[in-house]
């Protein structure tokens, strides 16, 4: 997960050398982006995972081979799609994003080339989600951080393995649509009131947010495989320990990282941008919303957690939330107050509705509430 972020870091880096145009363009571009992560790696690979799990739990070996198979198929399928829509639609999804001029040029270049290659992505996410299903963390972060290409042995098609899947990571996908449509909204909701420049400073500051994911799925892909096999093994006390004890890593590491950022935010975005209006619209937001990242940490943990149990409702459901309080409640700032810091007020208090409601349902037993 270090590896990948950095990847982010270091691309984000260069770009800052081409001017804020590429910056704003970049920001239009990267929730997109991360989707496309989030959904292959988090969201449909924590389907398969927890589906390998919970086979090996039962002691389904068979059926957890087989699922390999699924787990490409399923994979390619959704890859080939996300990248017909962008490279098609690409154009008319930025503009409506508030993108114009040398920022919508940049945003496309960047797309275009992002998306071409979409394929090979979800192919290599899947790949790794199966053998992190086993509870094996080293072969992927090997794999990625060498990029060894695994060959996978053809198997039948059998259609209740991809209903396994799909139970769990379609499901799974609406939560990282979730997480990605807020930060774009709320993107657009920067570019209606304040413009490119401020576009730049948020997206700059919340580059920071989505390093959180990366570092989350570190705990997250463990979660999804333990969780998966005790429930597998009919062991409900001792997965629900597992997610609440992971949520409350998740929860310092991400606060710990949001302090740091709302005290120093400087320090971050001046690696990007020298530019005063970029650097003060970025630090407005890593100051007002930096503090609640904990609860994004929380919130995305028990996300893991609730995949390998194969329980989705309740994540679904405070995403909606989120969404509700974070971008309504942001725009209702905007149109009471005409200023950023409202909005940003909202992104936070959605984060900290987002975690402490998904931490009240799983502990209160939500997972097993229907059987």
């Amino acid at each position: 997960m270090l590896a990948q972020a950095s990847t982010g870091l270091i691309e984000t880096w260069w770009v800052s050398h081409l001017g804020t145009d590429a910056l704003a363009g970049m920001a239009l571009v990267f929730p997109t982006v991360m989707l496309m992560q989030m959904v292959s790696a988090g969201a449909m690979g924590g389907g398969i995972s927890s589906a390998v799990a919970r086979a090996l739990g039962a002691g389904r070996r068979g059926e957890a081979d087989a699922l390999v198979l699924h787990a490409v198929v399923v994979n390619v399928a959704f890859g080939a799609f996300f990248s017909i829509v962008m490279l098609a639609f690409g154009p008319s999804i930025y503009r409506a994003l508030g993108g114009t001029g040398g920022e919508l040029s940049t945003a496309l270049r960047y797309s275009n080339v992002v998306f071409a290659g979409n394929v090979l992505l979800w192919t290599m996410n899947a790949l790794a989600s199966v053998i992190r299903g086993t509870g094996n963390m080293l072969v992927p972060a090997l794999v990625i951080c060498a990029g060894v290409v695994l060959l996978v042995p053809l198997s039948p098609l059998r259609w209740p393995l991809f209903s396994n899947i799909l139970s769990v990571g379609a499901v799974a996908a609406i939560t990282s649509l979730q997480t990605n449509l807020t930060v774009a909204l709320a993107t657009s909701l920067v570019a209606g009131a304040a413009g490119a420049m401020a576009v730049a400073g948020y997206g700059t500051g919340v580059r920071l947010e989505y390093l959180l994911v990366p570092v989350v799925f570190g705990l997250g892909a463990p979660l999804v495989a333990l969780v998966g096999t005790n429930i597998g093994a009919g062991q409900k006390e001792r997965a629900l320990r597992i997610a609440l004890v992971g949520g409350a890593i998740a929860f310092a590491i991400s606060e710990a990282l949001g302090v740091i950022a709302a005290v120093w935010p400087r320090a971050w975005l001046a690696l990007f941008s020298p530019d005063p209006s970029v650097i003060e619209t970025g630090s407005a937001y890593l100051r007002i919303v930096g503090p609640t990242y904990g609860f994004f940490g929380l919130g995305l943990a028990l996300y893991f957690a609730s995949q390998g149990a194969g329980r989705l409702f309740w994540p679904m459901l405070t995403g909606f939330l989120r969404i509700l309080v974070a971008i309504g409640g942001g725009w209702l700032a905007l149109r009471m107050t005409g200023s950023l810091h409202g909005l940003f007020a909202a992104l936070a208090l959605g984060l900290v509705v987002y975690g402490v409601s998904l931490a009240g349902a799983i502990g209160s037993g939500a997972w097993f509430g229907r059987d």
